[in-house]
């Protein structure tokens, strides 16, 4: 079965079942809010380099964290008493993505963060859709991330550090926030050893799919979202 391929007209999405072994489910479409959305709240995220059209991934097994259940490292907890970083919300969101998009990352030639992914979540924070974590070390970001979050699920893109732990202590601030606000998982999308250290699980896609379409049900946390 070929991988399908998405125009710009309707932002619908073929089944989960005809996603490649390796999870790519569709080519092609656009990033525009409507088809982010949908795209989310189905378990699909677009992924890509500058040499291939936009691609759409939904992986099965899916890496994903229960806030709940947040494992912090004895090393990042010591770090996190100390109080060296302090921590915002949406505080510079352009920021943040523009950081990760310059952040080295083993393995990956260049970034798959590109200047329309760049302006297309940009624009789908102004939504109050997409949102980032700042770190902050004597009032200089030093690291964050951003993801989406639609009703109690947060959907995770990308992060980055300038200093040691910066990133991870940004992870362990989100994480546990979103514990105490009932959302239902934090998505990884792909497993790595980092996640896994705080205790990422590897998920059936359908059992995924399961959680997020309740999730993405619930009550939006606007006033967390609004915080500065």
């Amino acid at each position: 079965m070929g991988i399908f391929r998405l125009t710009e007209d309707g932002n619908t999405f073929p089944p989960l079942r005809c996603a490649s072994a390796d999870g790519l489910l569709a080519f092609g479409g656009d990033l525009t809010e409507a088809r982010l959305t949908a795209a989310y709240s189905q378990g699909i995220f677009p992924w890509y380099n500058r040499d291939t059209p936009i691609l759409w991934w939904s992986p099965d097994p899916r890496c994903a964290l229960f806030p709940d259940k947040l494992h912090i490292p004895a090393s990042l907890k010591k770090i996190m008493r100390a109080g060296k970083f302090s921590f915002s919300v949406n505080n510079n969101f352009a920021a943040v993505i523009r950081n990760c998009s310059r952040s080295f990352r083993p393995g990956q030639e260049g970034t798959w963060i590109l200047p329309e992914m760049v302006d297309a979540y940009i624009s789908l924070h102004h939504a109050g859709k997409a949102h980032s974590v700042e770190v902050w070390e004597e009032g200089v970001l030093v690291g964050g991330l951003y993801g989406v979050a639609l009703g109690r699920a947060f959907f995770g893109e990308s992060m980055f550090y300038l200093r040691p732990n910066a990133s991870k202590c940004a992870l362990v601030w989100l994480a546990q926030r979103l514990a105490e606000l009932n959302f239902k998982l934090i998505d990884c999308q792909q497993h790595t050893r980092h996640m896994s250290r705080f205790g990422a699980q590897m998920l059936d896609r359908l059992f995924f799919l399961k959680i997020i379409r309740k999730a993405v049900e619930e009550e939006d946390a606007v006033e967390f979202w609004r915080r500065g």
